[in-house]
């Protein structure tokens, strides 16, 4: 327990424990800027006990957004993302700003941009063919990540996540089923991580060592034909020999192809189809049951995976997937992992890590049902929630 709560460094940072809130979509910046509603998520979190709360989703571009109501960064974005840096910093945890962008999981309509691919794809979110970048574009998508970098430290961020998972753009630059180019930034795996090792090194050489950088990077995509871990663990050792990362969070999963995988829990397909449009409510209950597998729940359901990438690398690494309990965080550093993330627990009980702190024994109230997920469109909550206003009676929320 000592060890999960004391102090430990990431990169030029000092959290005040090992525990970090995952980046999770929050669902509260209608204008693609911070609200108070924004705030006082990552408010409540941070008062909760975690060492850092992360603030997903950052896009570096306006067409990297998965929808238009998600923060892109530019400058008028910095002031409230500010507000929200002082009122974490005011809690005692630190922030992180996940940066990325959505590439082929971008939704082109909402946008009202070009959804962008490694190569040909047909966008089923916009029902158009997405665009493929050429090189001198992912020169400037490069360049975008360290603007966005350099925008998070002026709003006040102690560190970066860079998105390399879930099939966003970066990782779809990875996968050999996505990525059929046949430049430097195709064929082989080395010309598949180039794109990524390039935007980790723009981002370090942005921001030097005044922030901490992390990558959220997919240890496998979970499809036929994509990213496997043996690839992956590749790219992580080619990541950590370019020395510009201060520790990676190691996830799994594709939300263009196998969200699920990610997850773990009840697959909620009935609650997915009410809250889509109708055209692609239609199309969801075609495809629902195979686009949303049925995994089951367990306590660190990424372990056994994540343990190749232990074994192999000397880097920091963050472990995810199924965080709930002392017993868990326990293992997960007796295995040498450094940091924990927690994600869909502390949507049901911002204030776990406080109760974990004062009793050991804490059990999470989660039950892995995932109704979270389709909360995604109206501000991400669990819908079970309960909280206790004013220290008198109960609520759902």
């Amino acid at each position: 327990m000592t060890e999960v709560f004391a102090p430990a460094r990431l990169g030029p940072i000092t959290l005040r424990n090992r525990v970090i809130k995952a980046a999770t979509f929050e669902g509260r910046t209608p204008q693609a800027l911070a609200t108070d509603a924004l705030i006082d998520f990552h408010r409540e979190v941070a008062a909760g006990g975690v060492g850092m709360t992360t603030v997903a989703y950052c896009a570096v571009a306006p067409g990297g957004r998965t929808h238009r109501e998600e923060i892109w960064m530019r400058p008028e974005a910095v002031p409230g993302l500010r507000r929200l840096t002082d009122a974490v910093h005011a809690e005692g945890a630190a922030a992180s700003a996940q940066i990325g962008h959505a590439g082929p999981v971008a939704n082109a309509s909402s946008n009202r941009a070009p959804a962008l691919a490694p190569s040909r794809m047909f966008s089923p979110l916009a029902m158009r063919p997405m665009k493929v970048p050429s090189e001198s574009v992912i020169r400037e998508l490069v360049a975008a990540h360290a603007n966005a970098a350099l925008l998070a430290e002026q709003a006040g961020f102690d560190a970066i996540e860079i998105h390399f998972g879930h099939n966003y753009l970066a990782s779809s630059f990875l996968s050999p089923m996505l990525n059929r180019r046949t430049d430097r930034y195709g064929g082989s795996a080395e010309n598949r991580a180039r794109f990524a090792r390039e935007i980790a090194e723009a981002v370090r050489a942005a921001v030097g060592d005044r922030l901490a950088i992390t990558a959220k990077l997919s240890m496998e995509d979970g499809v036929r034909g994509g990213l496997t871990v043996p690839e992956s663990l590749q790219v992580a050792r080619w990541l950590e020999s370019d020395g510009a990362l201060d520790a990676l969070e190691l996830t799994a999963g594709s939300s263009l192809l196998n969200p699920m995988l990610l997850f773990h829990g009840d697959a909620p397909r009935d609650s997915f189809a009410k809250v889509l449009p109708i055209p692609a409510r239609w199309g969801f209950k075609l495809v629902g049951r195979s686009f949303l597998k049925d995994y089951p729940y367990r306590e660190a359901f990424l372990l056994e995976r994540a343990r190749q990438f232990r074994r192999e690398l000397s880097m920091p690494l963050i472990l995810l997937g199924g965080i709930t309990n002392m017993d868990t965080m326990r293992r997960a550093m007796a295995e040498g992992f450094e940091f924990v993330a927690m994600g869909r627990a502390l949507l049901r009980e911002p204030n776990l890590l406080r109760r974990i702190q004062s009793d050991a024994s804490t059990r999470s109230a989660c039950v892995h049902c995932n109704e979270c997920m389709p909360t995604i469109y109206t501000g991400t909550r669990c819908p079970f929630r309960i909280a206790e206003p004013d220290g008198e009676g109960l609520e759902r929320i």
